[in-house]
């Protein structure tokens, strides 16, 4: 049974008012009528007041002894993680030089963020195009066209044809666009445009000297969002080593010939770890004479858009502010999700500086409570007050009680916003009268900042000097990310025993189990631990490899079944990698799931709807096949690598009211091209959809027949019945005036 300490006293005030009031006959039998407003009831009131705050008092006493322990054994209660996320920034069109933008910039919306590093804020807009392959239906049609085009251009190889493709125009694309499949040439470009309507050519000169140094060297902060949801479940949520990829920006052309000058990476301001993870990439913009771009008229270069060229812009609209062109080269396959420019990071928290918190009164042991709560400890820095020397920057510790000497330090509990001191032999104590300052921190965070893209619309924002920069348009593509509440008393609770057990190690299956499920930022339903399965290749067996599965919550039993994305693998992945073993091989996974078609007929028990008994059947099947709580035959989940058999599913349908018999069921698998195939039968008339150990079903059909006690009903058919019709449909075009 579970180890829940209980109320030493559980009667509320009622209960004792009720408990007086019923002892009245024993004691003065007199007092026939204790109605209330009578001063003896109101006496009894009084004292059932007085004792309910007592006994509310006493019972506080199991949680001080809880949280005794947790201190005891140098536990403190986990802060709100913060949510992050990304935005592009844009300059109004009145704008026409760069606007530097500093760190801390507040973005309003629903919850807070603010910015996390300064942006040079170019006076530019971007469209992001790809040279996307002709598709197979119409290659046939374009064959006689590509070989006069070689012809015409007198090229040694036939031609392999492209669309001019704008890709990110309205938002992050979920599935992300392959480089490898989705071009034919490898490769992202960015049109960088002005943002003047109907530029003329002294405005596009005039965006390239302002951005090519003229003002002093610009950087270009170019946002990237790897694909969110992994093509492949088992795929590693990032590259284990930087992706093979090259910045160009192009240049005036010299005789037809396009030229690209190699741009060079700000060192240490990637934040995309080589293009592994969401973030922003800062480049160094070459001088103005080194900008450019080649025509997009065939009247003046029949050759626009052939080859090494640019793709070609047919939109005049777009073609007449194109500045230059930004090309993302990747020697290897690399699915995009986002690209962007004046691009920054943000986060859910809010930074505050030079605070006093309290004067030391010369006694050990102090603490001091903080202005903020949910502090986040990177940023946390604290001073006091020494004589003589001013303000002086003392130094954290996880423990005083470990400490040998009278070190100027403290120890920060993050998620109640305190300070506690030493006592002059285990860490020094603050000088009497000595003011105890916050010099910079960051507080914020919790489940409120997760908001889907487009959530954030205003940025306030401010230069160098301090002066506001106005009129910024904002633009949020991806949704925010890994905002957690802070830990409650129940949940610490729930997570000692297995810290005693795994000491902050990753070492057992349950230790891997136990960490993932913890995971600051990381909203995780259920986790699977597979060691020594190799995902890429589906290999059991494979020494020093460990990978963890993990599964989202989703409300509800609807499809399709929950999937974990790429910001929640990389936040697992980056928790648990610095707690394994040095030798052990780690990968955080999704899951891959296997599809299944349920059809089944039943008879309903008289006074029953048919129809509220064939829906209650459908959830009661998806339900039990759910692959997280309450699914599975132990209500957490359907185990993994089960399969799923026919029978099994009969006595679940047997147990829905209403239902008095059933006529068959039948399970079916999704056909690649459309449609479903029933699963053989075995001897006894039943089937069975096999798993291997890493895989899970998902229930993507279920057709239910119900129909009334006595009528045996035919199984549905998973296919629906193709559409005739007598008539003849024509369309008509309207008559214009």
């Amino acid at each position: 049974m579970p180890l829940n300490p209980p109320a030493l006293d559980d009667r509320s005030y009622s209960d004792l008012v009720a408990d007086m009031i019923a002892a009245i006959p024993a004691h003065t039998p007199e007092w026939s009528n204790p109605l209330p407003g009578d001063p003896g009831r109101t006496l009894i009131e009084l004292f059932a007041w007085l004792a309910d705050t007592i006994l509310y008092r006493a019972n506080l006493i199991p949680e001080r002894q809880r949280l005794a322990f947790l201190k005891l054994i140098g536990q403190q209660l986990q802060p709100a993680a913060a949510a992050s996320g990304l935005l592009g920034l844009a300059l109004d069109p009145s704008f026409q030089t760069p606007q530097d933008v500093v760190a801390g910039a507040t973005v309003t919306g629903p919850v807070n963020f603010e910015t996390l590093a300064d942006v040079d804020l170019l006076p530019l807009t971007a469209q992001v195009y790809i040279k996307a392959p002709i598709a197979s239906a119409q290659l046939a049609s374009t064959k006689n066209l590509l070989a006069g085009l070689k012809t015409l251009y007198n090229l040694t190889s036939d031609p392999q044809g492209y669309l001019t493709t704008p890709v990110f125009a309205t938002g992050a694309e979920a599935n992300g666009i392959d480089s490898g499949a989705d071009t034919i040439d490898g490769c992202f470009w960015i049109a960088l445009l002005c943002t003047k309507p109907n530029p003329a050519a002294a405005d596009l000169g005039a965006v390239r000297t302002a951005i090519g140094g003229a003002n002093g060297q610009q950087l270009l902060s170019i946002g990237f969002v790897p694909s969110i949801v992994p093509a492949d479940p088992f795929a590693p949520p990032s590259n284990e080593s930087p992706v093979d990829a090259s910045w160009s920006l192009s240049a005036p052309p010299i005789e037809g010939a396009p030229v690209y000058n190699a741009l060079t990476l700000v060192a240490g301001e990637d934040s995309t770890e080589g293009l592994t993870q969401t973030g922003v990439v800062r480049v160094i913009i070459p001088q103005a004479a080194d900008i450019g771009a080649p025509t997009n008229d065939v009247r003046q270069d029949m050759q626009a858009g052939v080859g090494p060229k640019p793709p070609r812009i047919d939109d005049s609209t777009v073609a007449s502010k194109l500045v230059a062109w930004v090309r993302l080269s990747l020697a290897t396959p690399l699915a995009v999700s986002w690209l962007g420019i004046n691009a920054v990071s943000i986060d859910q928290r809010t930074t505050y500086r030079a605070i006093v918190v309290g004067t030391s009164d010369g006694s050990p042991a102090q603490s001091f409570s903080l202005t903020q709560t949910q502090i986040d400890i990177a940023s946390f820095e604290l001073e006091v007050e020494m004589a003589g020397l001013g303000f002086v920057l003392w130094q954290p510790v996880d423990d005083l009680s470990v400490l040998q000497t009278a070190a100027q330090t403290y120890v920060l509990d993050p998620e109640a916003g305190t300070v506690t001191f030493g006592d002059g032999v285990q860490g020094a104590i603050p000088p009497q009268s000595g003011r105890v300052r916050v010099r910079s921190m960051r507080a914020g965070g919790g489940s409120a900042g997760n908001l889907p893209a487009g959530s954030l619309g205003s940025i306030n924002a401010t230069d160098a000097t301090g002066r506001p920069v106005a009129h910024i348009t904002v633009v949020q593509p991806i949704a925010t990310t890994g905002g957690a509440d802070a830990e409650t008393l129940a949940t610490a609770q729930q997570r000692i025993p297995g810290l005693l057990r795994h000491q902050g190690r990753a070492v057992t299956a349950s230790d891997y189990q136990t960490l993932a499920r913890n995971a600051p930022g990381a909203q995780v339903a259920r986790v699977e631990v597979l060691p020594l399965f190799l995902p890429q290749t589906r290999t059991s067996g494979v020494p020093g490899v460990v990978s963890v599965m993990v599964i989202p919550p989703k409300d509800g039993v609807q499809p399709p079944c929950p999937r974990a994305q790429q910001p929640l693998l990389s936040t697992v992945v980056g928790y648990l990698s610095p707690l394994r073993p040095a030798t052990a091989e780690l990968y955080v996974i999704g899951t891959e799931y296997v599809g299944l078609g349920i059809a089944v007929a039943v008879e309903v028990r008289s006074g029953y709807s048919l129809l509220e008994v064939g829906q209650a059947v459908e959830t009661a099947l998806r339900t039990y096949l759910w692959p997280i709580a309450p699914g599975g035959p132990g209500g957490t989940g359907w185990p993994l690598g089960r399969g799923v058999r026919s029978f099994e599913l009969e006595v679940v349908v047997s147990q829905v009211p209403g239902v008095v018999e059933i006529d068959g069921l039948a399970l079916y698998v999704p056909q690649a091209a459309g449609g479903y195939t029933p699963l053989p039968l075995d001897a006894s008339g039943r089937s069975e959809l096999s798993l291997e150990r890493y895989q899970l079903v998902e229930v993507l059909q279920v057709a239910v027949q119900a129909g009334p006690d006595g009528q045996e009903q035919a199984l549905p058919d998973l296919t629906p019945p193709t559409q005739t019709d007598t008539t003849v449909a024509v369309p008509v075009v309207p008559e214009v005036c």
